[in-house]
Parts: structure tokens; C-alpha cells; sequence
């Protein structure tokens, strides 16, 4: 439940719940995040103010943990979209097309929304099962209801897909590039220092092998960002992928398909999605939604 008045998180059981707790949600945002840093805007404000080189660990634990507030967590949804305004309220400064830009404008804060839906959609054939036309309208009402959420009105967000897509379009032709960030997101050299999460025992094992467990990491960090990105973004921004890389990557996702439906709830969902999911099955849930949830197999 919510308080009157405040945004309502997408809806239990809906295509959104089946995708950002299952733990192929995590493959999926490195294609997000890129895609929302190759805006001008959106790049420079990361690369001015964001710690995600000093400390990248920490920050991806608190994206993560923020996204899942976002479709799982209630009354504490909105609560997170809240603070998250609270917390880009300062970052502003110029963009490398020497534009004046501030974090909050609703045309930047909406691109770093927007991404996530061809992103989910276009994963989602590789990691899940292609979405039906009805789980795609679903997917893409839910998203709205995110980014009610993270407080963007509804006169800043296409209100439908067929007013999304030409709007999508657009934003590659004239915004997105290969930003700072977008090169050092899909680099294979950068450096990247080794997990400080963790148990104590796992997080020295890792230290002492990460000189050589960071180069492969590396390198299918960059396979999955640009092969799971939307090719039309992929090409708007420069990056390279060849047929040989998406044979690759359809062998990969046909594994992760059967093997991962197969794990049990505690391995397959991510906490705050798996305590919400028994919440809701507990309070006679599992009622079908339109558009139906996304299911594998």
C-alpha cells in the first residue's frame, strides 16, 4: 500500500516484477547504464560527481539497491525517489557540447529513465523469451509508473509506446555519443580495483587473484554492455559488434534461459524482490496481470 497522493510502484506480479529482481536483471543494467551516460548531459554529470571510479563497487550496490526500491519496495518507493532528487539537486556544469546542463532537468532526468525500457525489452530475447505485444505495453505502463516514482511528470515521458519509439529515435540521432564514460564503461584496460564486499576471507581470495581475474572480467563486461544494448543505440554510439560476437552472445543466452529457471527462489531472485514476491504469494497473489509476467522456459 501507499500513501494517498503518492506514486504507485508497478504491480506485483506485472512483466516488471518478473524481470528486475530475477538475477538476469543484473546483466541487463551494464546496457542501461552505458546507453544513459552516452547523453551529454547524463555523462558529464557521472564523470564530474560520481565516485563510480573510486569506488565502483559501492556505487553499483546502491544503484541496485535503489532500482529494486523502485518496483518492490511499497511505501519505501516512493521514499527513494524522493531522496534520489534530494541527492542530484546539486550536480550541475557544463556538457562536452559546452551546454549548460543540472542533473534534475526533465529532459535529462527523463533519458536516464527512458533507457531502461528498450533495454529490458531488447535482453529480454536473449537472457528471458521475447516479450508479446501485450507484455510490451505492460512493461512499458509500468515504467511510467517508475518514473512517477522518481518524481518525472507525465507531460516529460511519452505517455505510449507509439509516442515513445519516435521519441527514442530522436534522442539517438541527435544526443547520445560516446561520452567519457561510455568509453571507460565498455573499456577492457581500465582499471578497476578488486571487490570490497563481502566476506572477509572471499574478499582477500579476490584480491590476490584479481590481477588475473580482471581481464576476462573485463572483457565480457564489454560483450554483454554492447551486445545487450538495442542495436540502434549500439550504432549511434560507435560501438562495434560483430556477427561472430552475436553468435556468441545467442549460445550465451540460451544457456543462462534453461539453467537459471531451474535455480531455486533464493538463488534466482534478489532479496528485496524475493521477500516481496513471498509477501505478495502469501496475501493470495499470483492473480494474472495484463500483459501476463515474463517466464522462461
Amino acid at each position: 500500500m501507499t500513501s494517498a497522493g503518492e506514486p504507485v510502484p508497478p504491480p506485483p506480479g506485472g512483466v516488471l516484477w518478473s524481470l528486475a529482481g530475477d538475477i538476469r536483471g543484473l546483466l541487463m543494467l551494464p546496457a542501461a547504464l552505458t546507453l544513459q551516460v552516452a547523453h551529454p548531459a547524463v555523462g558529464a554529470g557521472v564523470d564530474d560527481h560520481s565516485v563510480f571510479r573510486t569506488d565502483p563497487w559501492g556505487r553499483g550496490e546502491r544503484s541496485l539497491s535503489s532500482l529494486q526500491l523502485w518496483v518492490y519496495g511499497g511505501e519505501a518507493a516512493a521514499a527513494e525517489g524522493r531522496r534520489l532528487r534530494k541527492l542530484h539537486r546539486t550536480i550541475q556544469g557544463t556538457d562536452t557540447r559546452g551546454r549548460r546542463y543540472h542533473a534534475l532537468t526533465p529532459a535529462n532526468y527523463a533519458w536516464v529513465h527512458a533507457t531502461g525500457f528498450p533495454v529490458y525489452r531488447h535482453a529480454s530475447r536473449y537472457l528471458v523469451r521475447p516479450l508479446t505485444e501485450a507484455q510490451e505495453r505492460a512493461l512499458y505502463g509500468e515504467w511510467l509508473q517508475v518514473g512517477r516514482i522518481l518524481g518525472i511528470h507525465d507531460r516529460d515521458m511519452p505517455q505510449t509506446i507509439e509516442e515513445f519509439w519516435p521519441y527514442y529515435r530522436r534522442m539517438l540521432a541527435d544526443e547520445v555519443e560516446a561520452t567519457v564514460v561510455v568509453r571507460e564503461l565498455v573499456a577492457t584496460d581500465a582499471p578497476v580495483p578488486p571487490p570490497d564486499r563481502g566476506p572477509l576471507a572471499l574478499r582477500l581470495v579476490l584480491k590476490a587473484l584479481w590481477p588475473v581475474l580482471l581481464p576476462p572480467l573485463a572483457r565480457f563486461r564489454r560483450f554483454i554492455t554492447v551486445g545487450l544494448m538495442p542495436p540502434d543505440a549500439r550504432e549511434a554510439i560507435g560501438l562495434d559488434w560483430t556477427a561472430d560476437q552475436e553468435r556468441r552472445l545467442l549460445r550465451f543466452g540460451a544457456v543462462v534461459r534453461r539453467i537459471v529457471p531451474l535455480l531455486p527462489e533464493r538463488l534466482r531472485y534478489l532479496p528485496l524482490a524475493r521477500s516481496a514476491r513471498a509477501e505478495w504469494r502469501a496475501g493470495g497473489g499470483l492473480r494474472p496481470r495484463p500483459g501476463g509476467p515474463v517466464r522462461s522456459g
